[in-house]
């Protein structure tokens, strides 16, 4: 073994289904981590989900279900996500996990009693899709300077941690670790926007919602994001607060490098090493932050039924195909492009012309010119020694290139291996040799020289695909040749009887058909989601008369504040709530239990008429009414003001 190597991909947010973009990361990675297997040495793999946070409990309580089983799902839909992509990690963690929730919580209690996490208050912008706070200056156009959406008034007590303590002994880890971050053009973005400027103190814990890691010392509070997220590098492979680490994490810390979008670099190379400083743990040796994979000629819309996933690339082109486009489409410091379009034409010409091809036709000639026996006879001609070359130095390439992390530069190193022994069939001409018996030897080494150069560039392959790498070297009677070998070529073994049912490994796609098959697929997810669209609206009951102004100043709607909520018993649809109205304290009674979680109600402020006359639900005075929406799927949500203001606030 060459030593030990600890790679991550960043936890997928369970909020949804995964797009392309995002599966990409896990393939990105899969590729490293195999290659450095093949390559010898001791890989470990870590991937999995971030399941916590504001925008996951109101995305359940709008599905119905509980935070757990709404992250249970998507997480479950991830990981097989990543099983269909051939993803080969060791540990697909969650946070859910509660050896990581335990350590989460010992990790907050040490790095508060040394003083690096403190109470207080936090009053700015909050951009919940982005689990963010903004202050005045960093909105753009007074929206989330990261994803473009609106942002809203937010003011509550948060625990935070001192970031720029830890800010000039950070810079330092830079100019001693110049390759820390990849490419360099992230590294100067970090400092010259963050870190040079100064470093604001990080909010770290959050009392507006339930959905998180507790607080063990304060249980109105949850830990935020990023603390809790960031963390799963460590708590997955045994890190404990308290010094007790497994031989798992003693072995394979530090990371050798944690594989990320270019989106969150910035948590990755300033929140986390900083972390990792207070807590007296090495930093990583790498963050790597990859470009995005766009939709060419436009932004992919759920509305538009053009957003491109993993499994419908699988279901039209096959794993390894898609995994091959977006490896090789993705430059190392830039964005990539995908369609359906290029997807095609990349198979069509690279998998199918080149590759494919090159098997086939080597395979279908050894079976017609020497019974299915490839002989090395040793007859030799200058143009092998080219052709010997570039297999043979093919390895040292590609090392280098995923070294530097230019996954799709080291693709086509191999695929030059294959274009090159296409021209080397062009140029020896085997059908010709075969006409002639006194060449026959020499049209047995031919043979042998292209079986020989497809199996160093199917050994080669294997990282990026997988599947194709072993159907190849099966057809041809051996295995993958090991990394330690690979620059020798000759190795085959002589009289080695191949395969005389070749398998087609990529055949030629019809364009027109396949774009019919998937406009007409577009077509119908748009059409789903119109007819969704237009479900939500659609009315619940019929118009009611219109009233007089002096009607409607009869009612009196006020903001409440929940401070308490539970189930009432023998109902599966009433909570109580106990509502806080400036200086009043009532209890309301509301159908929402099958949308709403009790604990998911506590802290929420909304609206309630406050003048109607008490009523008795299930034996209990209900003593207002929350105002609420429903839709035609009987998905019910309350109205809350936008902005955060005092509870006994008149609404007029």
């Amino acid at each position: 073994m060459k030593g030990k190597y600890y790679i991550t991909t960043a936890i997928a947010y369970t909020s949804g289904k995964p797009h392309i973009g995002n599966t990409y990361e896990a393939i990105l990675t899969d590729s490293i981590a195999r290659f450095k297997r093949r390559d010898g040495y001791d890989v470990f793999f870590q991937t999995g989900t971030d399941e916590h946070g504001q925008k996951i409990e109101e995305k359940a309580a709008l599905n119905g279900k509980t935070p757990q089983e709404f992250v249970d799902e998507v997480a479950q839909g991830i990981k097989n996500l990543w099983d269909m992509v051939d993803v080969s990690y060791d540990k697909f963690m969650r946070t859910t996990d509660k050896y990581h929730e335990k350590q989460v919580q010992k990790i907050f209690k040490k790095l508060y009693e040394q003083g690096d996490i403190y109470k207080g208050a936090y009053e700015g912008h909050y951009c919940t899709p982005c689990e963010s706070f903004w202050t005045d200056s960093q909105l753009v156009d007074g929206k989330c300077p990261d994803c473009g959406r609106p942002v809203v008034k937010a003011q509550e007590e948060a625990y935070f941690f001192k970031m720029s303590k830890y800010a000039d002994r950070l810079i330092k880890y830079y100019e001693d670790n110049p390759d820390f971050i990849v490419p360099v053009s992230r590294k100067n973005e970090m400092l010259n926007n963050f870190l040079k400027p100064g470093l604001q103190d990080l909010c770290v814990s959050r009392s507006s919602f339930k959905w998180g890691i507790p607080v063990d010392f304060d249980e109105k509070h949850v830990v935020y994001v990023w603390l809790d997220a960031l963390t799963n590098y460590i708590t997955g492979i045994g890190y404990d607060a308290d010094g007790n680490n497994t031989e798992l994490f003693n072995k394979y810390w530090p990371a050798d490098v944690h594989v990320i979008g270019k989106d969150i670099v910035r948590f990755h190379t300033i929140y986390w090493p900083i972390f990792l400083m207070a807590l007296g743990v090495p930093l990583p040796k790498k963050v790597y932050g990859h470009g995005w994979l766009l939709q060419d000629g436009g932004k992919m819309s759920k509305s538009k039924g053009n957003v491109i996933y993993a499994d419908d690339l699988v279901s039209y082109f096959g794993t390894d195909a898609t995994r091959y486009y977006v490896l090789s489409e993705m430059p190392q410091d830039n964005d990539g492009l995908i369609s359906w379009e290029a997807i095609i034409e990349k198979i069509n010409s690279d998998l199918a012309n080149v590759f494919g091809n090159l098997v086939s036709r080597t395979i279908a000639m050894t079976n017609k010119y020497f019974g299915g026996y490839v002989y090395n006879k040793n007859v030799t001609d200058d143009v092998d020694n080219d052709l010997k070359e570039v297999v043979t130095l093919a390895y040292s390439k590609v090392v280098k290139k995923m070294d530097e992390f230019k996954i799709a530069d080291a693709i086509s190193e191999v695929m030059t291996i294959f274009r090159r022994a296409n021209k080397y069939v062009d140029e020896t001409a085997p059908w010709v040799l075969a006409k002639d018996e006194s060449k026959k030897d020499r049209l047995a080494t031919v043979l042998y020289n292209l079986t020989e150069s497809i199996v160093i560039g199917a050994s080669l392959l294997e990282p990026f695909m997988p599947s194709t790498a072993l159907k190849t070297v099966a057809m041809l009677n051996t295995n993958l040749r090991p990394y330690e070998d690979i620059e020798t070529f000759g190795l085959y073994p002589d009289g080695a009887l191949i395969t005389d049912k070749p398998e087609i490994l990529f055949a030629r796609l019809d364009a027109k058909v396949v774009l019919e098959k998937v406009n007409a697929m577009i077509a119908e997810r748009a059409k789903e989601a119109e007819s969704k669209k237009a479900e939500s609206i659609k009315e619940v009951a019929p118009a009611k008369p219109q009233i007089e102004f002096d009607d409607f100043s009869k009612v009196e709607l006020k903001v409440g504040l929940v401070t308490a909520c539970e189930k009432v018993q023998k109902s599966n649809k009433l909570l109580k709530l106990t509502v806080k109205i400036g200086d009043e304290v009532r209890t309301v009674v509301s159908g929402i239990a099958k949308t709403y979680e009790p604990d998911y109600m506590v802290g929420k402020k909304l609206v309630l008429v406050t003048n109607l006359k008490p009523v008795k639900l299930c034996g209990i005075e209900s003593q207002g009414m929350i105002i609420c929406a429903e839709n035609a799927e009987g998905k019910i949500c309350f109205c809350s003001p936008e902005v955060d203001i005092e509870d006994g606030s008149q609404i007029f």
